[in-house]
């Protein structure tokens, strides 16, 4: 069996919940250094307090995922029940940040907010593979692409439409301006309505509609069990073997006692993996940590290869999120003081330099994703798209005009675009419908990891070297970015 062809109004009702998550992601992502920083944090101390977004999402989307491929609520389906409780904890997220007196509520806000915005986000990219026919993935993927962008768009533009209208952009003697607040507080209603609209709009199919519908057959539900235990525990003490490594280079070479979060997580996942493999071998292998463990080591050739793209370019975005404030202040705004009006009016442009380039995604998604795949294909697609945000990113060390650097994002829209798209495009046409989610789920750890080195490097790195000069963390996305493209070399096109 084939599943029935999806019209433009299936497609959009299936993507429309990402409209809102966006909304809230784009708040996140623009203001979150801004709020740090009015409550009294550091330049060189923003990565730390960043560490929480991506920390989350390593630890919620693989458990996420599984869980999703094995539930079904009936009328409530198998994802959905996901989307809704994930909307609910980051609409009431959305709505306490800007009310934080203090940087440690700040903080703990930003911890839910981030785990509440996975909940929602993981499955949704599962939800278009479960409801569409593989023809369909890659103009699926874009619409939900065009969703990302068009909410961006209105996440990041917001505080600077309110200090048009009048709205307080600044706090006499610090704190969170009204702008940043409402905005939050607009988000949250927005997030969780359009979370709704998907919910209400759209029916899954049942697990037996899947199954006939997995033309390639599905895999046996032990196999990944009976592969764990035949394996070797070699490879887990590689694993704490590098943790250590790391911790003991933290120590003797005075690196930032972040790094020491690095070494911690190597470590754990060594010892979670002993554990998966002695449950494995001792017959006890039915079990969260044992199918999680079994299918990351086991994951399909394209999955590994599509891995290393996604550390690269998720890498370079990371520092874009952290860093674009304070050097578009200092640079374009001559201000690096937190509390001065020329800093915050660099802050609102910033939230226009990012509406601009998800603008630009929504666009590029809709025009020209679908073009550049059925003439160049999905693989070469993503080749150039990511080249061309390497060069956005470039332009940000020679650009010293607010105006100009409108150009810049162009370039970054367009690789923004191709990554929110191709790659899921790819992936969900090569993998078993049955682990769909768990497979998403652990995708998406190439995405957090790469956060993580950046949100415990980055600050060590510019600290040291460039204390007073974050325009050089462009630098590093634009190489980085570029990388992320050259290894789309080692990736053969797959016909649908």
């Amino acid at each position: 069996m084939e599943k029935p062809r999806q019209g433009f109004w299936g497609l959009w009702n299936i993507s429309f919940g990402f409209f809102g998550i966006q909304i809230g992601f784009a708040l996140q992502n623009a203001n979150m250094s801004r709020i740090f920083q009015s409550l009294g944090e550091s330049l060189d101390n923003l990565t730390v307090l960043w560490i929480a977004a991506p920390l989350t999402g390593l630890l919620v989307q693989p458990i996420i995922g599984h869980m999703s491929d094995r539930t079904w609520l009936g009328k409530l389906g198998r994802r959905r029940p996901y989307f809704l409780a994930g909307s609910i904890m980051a609409s009431l997220a959305l709505f306490i940040m800007p009310l934080s007196p203090a940087l440690w509520v700040a903080a703990v806000m930003l911890w839910i907010l981030d785990a509440a915005i996975n909940v929602s986000m993981e499955p949704f990219r599962a939800f278009v593979g479960d409801m569409l026919r593989k023809d369909q993935h890659t103009v699926g993927y874009s619409l939900q692409t065009a969703f990302i962008g068009a909410g961006a768009v209105v996440g990041s533009i917001f505080p600077w439409a309110l200090d048009q209208f009048g709205v307080a952009n600044e706090v006499v003697g610090g704190g969170i301006p009204d702008t940043v607040k409402y905005s939050f507080w607009f988000g949250g209603l927005v997030y969780l309505l359009s979370v709704l609209w998907t919910v209400f709009t759209t029916q899954e199919y049942s697990p037996d509609q899947l199954r006939a519908f997995d033309t390639d057959g599905h895999e046996d539900a032990q196999s990944t069990v009976r592969a764990l235990a035949a394996r070797s525990q070699t490879s887990a003490f590689v694993w704490i073997g590098a943790g250590l490594l790391v911790a003991a280079l933290v120590e003797l070479s005075g690196l930032e006692k972040e790094m020491f979060l690095l070494a911690a997580l190597l470590a754990t996942y060594g010892l979670a993996s002993i554990i998966a493999i002695q449950l494995a071998k001792s017959g006890r292998g039915n079990n969260m940590l044992s199918d999680i463990v079994g299918d990351f080591s086991g994951m399909p050739d394209i999955m590994k290869k599509l891995a290393l793209t996604q550390f690269f370019s998720w890498s370079a975005l990371f520092i874009m999120w952290i860093y674009t404030t304070p050097v578009v202040a200092q640079y374009a705004f001559g201000s690096n003081d937190p509390n001065s009006a020329a800093y915050n009016e660099g802050g609102n442009w910033v939230g226009i330099l990012f509406a601009v380039y998800n603008g630009v995604a929504a666009l590029a998604a809709l025009f020209l994703l679908p073009t550049m795949a059925q003439r160049f294909g999905k693989v070469r697609t993503h080749m150039i798209c990511l080249l061309a945000g390497s060069a956005g990113f470039a332009a940000f060390l020679f650009i010293r005009e607010p105006q100009i650097l409108l150009f810049a994002e162009i370039g970054i829209g367009i690789a923004w675009a191709s990554i929110l798209a191709m790659p899921y495009a790819i992936l969900a046409s090569s993998l078993p419908q049955q682990k769909l989610g768990i497979y998403m789920g652990l995708f998406n750890v190439f995405i957090v990891v790469p956060q993580l080195l950046v949100a415990t490097a980055m600050g060590t790195v510019l600290k040291h070297f460039f204390p007073t000069e974050p325009i050089w963390t462009m630098a590093f996305a634009a190489i980085v970015m570029a990388l992320a493209a050259l290894a789309m070399l080692r990736i053969k096109e797959t016909p649908n």
